[in-house]
């Protein structure tokens, strides 16, 4: 009779232990980031009051012969599953999806773990949980992150500095258009008055387009001699024959000014007049880039490159030259912003393409002569192994490794936990990375309070790493929800209420037992 009794009240005990589970869940149904916990319950030590016996002298074997003495709660398991994401708008907010926890702490050893993502930045720099806490991660180096190395409290400040830095390098990428026309003729002056002479130059590669009375032409090579005269025949002609009734400049290679301007007629057909530059027959026309050149001090020098088409080549590919200056010299002169005059000097380069339009040889390097306070002379490497030479379009653009002088304007943050910088000199430029821990055994660790866990003895040991390296999932300006499951809850406590009350029906009965056999002495 003593045993249903006690029966009876390990039942009420552990009915009200899962009621209490059950209502602290259902208390932090609304808790950012809580995982809810269930209560599971086993028999306690059975009272034998015989052994089992196995089949002899023809008789069958029989079972034990045990009295149960009631149940206790076996186990308390913390449920990590994950919790619903919801969007909040603040930028600094983070849900953490899959096997993982954030690494938050006090102190150098204080270390603690979280799935509440609600972080901000306080007033020094320092990421931190809404209860003060330093959330831990990687930082950056100039842009470079070291996720191998210790993690630290992550701290950014406000309105930091990004120092200026000299470009070593221009790298090109893109398209040079492999149709790009061909010059077929570069027509000079043209006469016309009678009497008028013109010579041919070799010197300056000036050859004469000399047209005739009955309508022909005739080409005169630079290398010709004689002089041609409006109204006259040609040198070495007699009477009677056609007369000169104009003459043109016709060169193999010019160079265009503003008092000489030049006829250049491509083999599209098209016909182009231009006072500037250097060009030459069964060359293309210059195609014009601007690259920016950053100074030590942070200035800006927009350096035109030109990209020529030099030679066709069925065999062994196409050919294309790029130089400073169209004229070839290879030297140039730029105004700053400041007025001052800045040296360019780069050799001629020559790249060459396969006939499948893949980049196979040439580079560079540009050297500046700076007189504005920053480094005196200054040598660019130009890259152009990553264009590529199509049909199509000219769309060649060169980037730079430099930057100007900058502060930070704003954070944003990734799916990898990546904290990035838009600094106001446009730079974008990682800042920090939200370390990750996982635990063989999340459901062992401790629970401190504040939604905060601590490393226990049968957790296992964290394993820091990045949320890609673990295979979680961070939603920036999110925060996970509680992943209390009402309907369960609510379900678990009418279970609950039921067994607690058929275990308090137990004691209401032995009591009645006990009555009675005291009653039979009356």
């Amino acid at each position: 009779m003593m045993r249903s009794l006690y029966s009876g009240v390990s039942g009420l005990k552990n009915h009200q232990t899962r009621m209490d589970v059950v209502g602290n869940n259902i208390s932090n149904v609304n808790t950012t980031g809580f995982k809810s916990s269930r209560v599971t319950f086993a028999d306690t030590l059975s009272q034998t009051l015989s052994g089992a016996s196995s089949a002899a002298n023809g008789r069958g074997g029989t079972n034990p012969k045990q009295i149960g003495l009631g149940s206790s709660v076996s186990a308390i398991d913390t449920l990590f599953t994950d919790g619903s994401v919801q969007s909040t708008g603040v930028n600094t907010d983070l849900c953490l999806s899959g096997n993982g926890l954030f690494i938050v702490g006090k102190g150098d050893s204080d270390v603690y773990y979280t799935r509440n993502g609600n972080f901000k930045f306080d007033s020094e720099g320092n990421y931190v949980t809404s209860d003060g806490y330093f959330v831990k991660g990687w930082i950056a180096n100039n842009g470079s992150l070291n996720t191998t190395s210790a993690t630290t409290y992550i701290k950014i400040p406000a309105g930091k500095s990004m120092e200026a830095k000299a470009t070593t390098q221009v790298t090109y990428t893109n398209n040079l258009d492999a149709s790009e026309p061909m010059i077929e003729s570069i027509l000079g002056k043209t006469y016309s008055v009678v009497g008028t002479t013109v010579t041919p130059d070799s010197t300056t590669d000036k050859g004469l387009l000399v047209t005739l009375s009955d309508g022909n032409t005739v080409t005169v090579p630079s290398s010709a001699t004689g002089t041609y005269k409006i109204g006259d025949v040609l040198p070495g002609g007699s009477a009677g024959d056609p007369t000169i009734t104009k003459i043109q400049e016709n060169y193999g290679s010019a160079t265009a000014t503003a008092g000489n301007a030049l006829t250049i007629k491509l083999s599209d057909g098209t016909i182009q007049t231009v006072t500037d530059g250097s060009y030459k027959v069964n060359h293309s026309m210059p195609i014009t880039t601007i690259v920016t050149i950053y100074d030590s001090l942070g200035n800006t020098h927009e350096v035109p490159l030109y990209f020529v088409k030099t030679g066709i080549d069925s065999s062994t590919g196409n050919t294309w030259s790029v130089m400073v200056n169209q004229n070839g010299t290879g030297h140039t002169v730029i105004k700053g912003k400041d007025g001052k005059n800045t040296d360019i000097d780069m050799d001629n380069v020559e790249i060459k393409f396969s006939t499948d339009g893949k980049y196979l040889s040439g580079a560079g390097t540009v050297t500046l002569t700076l007189r504005n306070g920053a480094t005196g002379t200054q040598r660019v490497a130009v890259s152009l192994s990553a264009l590529t030479q199509y049909a199509g379009s000219n769309t060649a653009f060169g980037t730079n490794d430099g930057n100007a002088q900058g502060t930070l304007k704003s954070l944003s943050i990734d799916s990898s936990g990546v904290i990035t910088g838009t600094y106001t000199n446009g730079i974008n430029q990682a800042e920090a990375q939200v370390a990750i821990a996982q635990f063989n055994n999340a459901a062992g660790l401790t629970k401190e309070g504040n939604s905060l866990y601590k490393e226990s003895n049968n957790s296992g040991k964290p394993n820091v790493k990045t949320a890609n390296d673990l295979g979680c999932t961070i939603t920036p300006a999110a925060l996970e929800m509680s992943n209390v499951d009402m309907a369960s809850e609510l379900t678990d406590m009418i279970v609950t209420q039921r067994g607690y009350q058929s275990n308090s029906k137990i004691i209401t009965v032995s009591d009645e037992l006990l009555e009675t056999l005291i009653n039979m002495k009356r």
